[in-house]
């Protein structure tokens, strides 16, 4: 598998098979700079050379015993779970993401391959439907089954290098449908290490490759009539971009958000506020931020703010940041140094507006202190757009309807945190609140990689969680049968 070893040119998966191009990426670490790796970069050549495999086994592969695609996707996700330490360790170097979250994104990684196998073994079972309900329908049964829109073109990011290239990929083989994984440009090793599990498989040549592609060799892909389904995960400017340029392509698009906690009046113990604390501060920070549905808002009643709002300082300040290596580093580098200035000229403009900077604010390097601000004005980018970094707003709402339309006056609606313990206001925030997903009793950023995940507004659209992604990356087909003694 591809390791740390900075003198290693790693090979790209092409239709189940190693192979190299002409040229190479380097891979670097966020956290020091030093050269983790390369990987051998495809032709155009071999770029279509994969279209052509993935097209011409379509058909093959969606006819493949659902026990086999099943049998697959269980080794890959044994196989993770055995070599858990070293994948985590590449994870870290390439990301910078500290070990205690790439060990958990290795676990997420056999939970979502584990699922997949589960779901291919009952997915697509039929439904049949009567037609005799009215007279011209005597005699007749409906039977609608799934079959794959064709092959997938799975566009991954760099913050979850292996568990979000899963997402893609387990779902597709898990459906029959053929799939090239185009990982991010500065976290392809993770994406590799799926291409040589699946290698041990028995799964068709064809049915998959890794292709560490360019961005600026993407749109050729994109366009490609071959490779009729896109799922992306990234920035909302580039998922929109993708969606626009093929209009008539079916895309799944899991993009930004800016995810807030509310905390409200009847969640005010000392135990409870310290409970919420401790998460937001946690889940503010973790990955360094990179995530979703990272903690980006906090918006506290105003009967509590003033009591919440230490603990939540002291929570992030509790954050230990430094090398991702160390076990007990929480806070790592962002993906690169121009990630990191560009949150900190986030944070000097909100100051320079008024906002107040209670703990954080230095950037070293690629790395961004732990931050919480208060007091914001509602105009400046770090109100209206995802920070993507180590970085918390502090705001007071008068109550229930003020904080729910405060998490609603954003244009992204991923997921919101909601701390109560009312089961009716769980239901209000539910049927109220813009997003994709509500949280009950805990911060934005849980995900069970088997419940639908997705946003509202410019957030997205399509869902993910294995299931979901199935049933995207498939259509309905009904046959009538005509004739039958009903």
């Amino acid at each position: 598998m591809p390791e740390t070893n900075e003198a290693v040119t790693h090979a790209f998966w092409l239709a189940g098979r190693e192979a190299t191009g002409e040229s190479t990426l380097e891979v670097t670490s966020p956290w020091d700079g030093r050269r983790v790796g390369a990987v051998s970069v495809p032709t155009e050549a071999q770029i279509e050379e994969a279209v052509a495999a993935a097209e011409a086994v379509r058909g093959e592969f969606s006819a493949t015993p659902a026990h086999v695609r099943a049998a697959a996707l269980d080794h890959v996700s044994r196989r993770l779970a055995e070599r858990t330490e070293e994948i985590a360790r590449l994870i870290s170097a390439e990301n910078g993401k500290p070990m205690k979250w790439a060990r958990g994104e290795v676990g997420r990684a056999v939970s979502v391959f584990r699922i997949a196998a589960e779901e291919a073994r009952r997915f697509n079972g039929g439904e049949a439907q009567r037609l005799d309900t009215d007279a011209g329908g005597e005699g007749r049964l409906a039977l609608t089954r799934r079959f794959p829109r064709g092959a997938v073109l799975g566009i991954a990011p760099f913050n979850f290098p292996l568990n979000l290239c899963a997402h893609k990929v387990a779902p597709a083989l898990a459906v029959g449908a053929p799939i090239i994984l185009k990982p991010a440009p500065a976290t392809p090793l993770s994406a590799l290490v799926l291409g040589e599990l699946l290698a041990e498989t028995d799964l068709p040549a064809g049915s998959w490759s890794v292709l560490p592609v360019p961005n600026d060799q993407m749109p050729a892909l994109v366009q490609d009539e071959r490779l009729p389904v896109i799922s992306f995960t990234g920035s909302d400017k580039v998922g929109y971009a993708i969606q626009a340029s093929v209009p008539h392509k079916h895309c799944t698009l899991e993009l930004g958000g800016n995810g807030a906690a509310v905390v409200l009046s009847d969640y005010a113990s000392d135990a409870d506020l310290d409970r919420a604390a401790t998460r937001i501060g946690t889940f503010s920070n973790y990955q360094g931020g990179q995530s979703c549905i990272s903690v980006q808002r906090v918006i506290a009643d105003a009967s509590l703010y003033e009591r919440l709002l230490p603990k939540v300082v002291a929570a992030v300040e509790a954050q230990v940041t430094g090398d991702p290596s160390e076990d007990t580093t929480d806070v790592g580098p962002l993906v690169n140094e121009d990630a990191a200035k560009r949150v900190e000229s986030w944070v000097d403009e909100a100051v320079q507006a008024g906002a107040k900077l209670l703990t954080g604010g230095k950037r070293e390097g690629a790395s961004y202190a732990p931050t919480v601000l208060a007091d914001v004005p509602a105009d400046v980018t770090l109100s209206c757009e995802e920070v993507f970094g180590p970085v918390l707003t502090v705001q007071r709402a008068a109550d229930e309807e003020a904080a729910f339309a405060a998490v609603n006056d954003s244009k992204y609606g991923l997921q919101t945190g909601v701390f109560t313990r009312d089961v009716q206001t769980a239901f209000r925030a539910h049927r109220a609140l813009e997003v994709g997903g509500v949280i009950v009793g805990d911060v934005p950023s849980y995900r069970a990689d088997q419940m639908p995940y997705g946003g509202a507004k410019k957030s997205g659209v399509g869902r993910e969680g294995v299931r979901f992604a199935m049933e995207d990356y498939t259509y309905e087909r009904v046959m009538v049968l005509t004739g039958i003694d009903l």
